[in-house]
């Protein structure tokens, strides 16, 4: 059996000529399997690409097939993506809420009497209650804020919860 004259195509006439002879059955083999939407000639040019950037691992006599394999597979993962993005425009954004008029009727009641509860705590009970509940500020830095003790900060929350529940209920 002869021995192959070169073991890779890095040589740049043995490339060309490697193109030339398959490049154009690979363009037609991409487009009549999968289409011209998912563009062949692009994939048919990076298959060859690949080629080059892989010469030193290829030889002449598995060039062929060496690109035919990388442009179905690139053509394969096209396909694998277009399904992807079609799942996606499938689902649409929910322009609606299930919650019904009735449930916002209620929800904006409850806000006017939480609103109002929280008007009549006292000013020092409604600023830890609120420095604690909506800015999310913990213990130790509202008593440094205040300069007051942890201990007179809890008591101040304790004493608003409590007023809050009281009066919340009530209404």
């Amino acid at each position: 059996m002869p021995k192959p004259l070169q073991d890779n195509i890095c040589n740049e006439l043995m490339f060309s000529k490697i193109f030339k002879k398959h490049y154009q059955s690979l363009y037609s083999y991409l487009y009549y399997k999968f289409g011209d939407y998912l563009n062949p000639e692009d994939k048919a040019q990076e298959a060859f690409t690949k080629l080059w950037q892989n010469c030193g691992k290829v030889t002449p006599a598995k060039a062929k097939s060496y690109v035919f394999t990388i442009g179905n597979n690139m053509m394969l993962n096209e396909v694998k993506h277009h399904k992807v993005v079609l799942q996606h425009r499938k689902i649409k954004p929910r322009s609606h809420t299930n919650e019904n008029p009735e449930f916002l009727m209620q929800e904006q009641e409850y806000l006017q009497k939480l609103q109002r509860a929280i008007g009549n705590l006292t000013e020092s009970e409604r600023v830890a209650f609120l420095m604690n509940r909506v800015e999310g500020k913990k213990h130790k830095e509202i008593a440094a804020l205040l300069d007051i003790s942890t201990k007179a900060v809890e008591k101040r929350i304790y004493r608003a919860l409590s007023k809050l529940r009281e009066e919340i209920n009530e209404l």
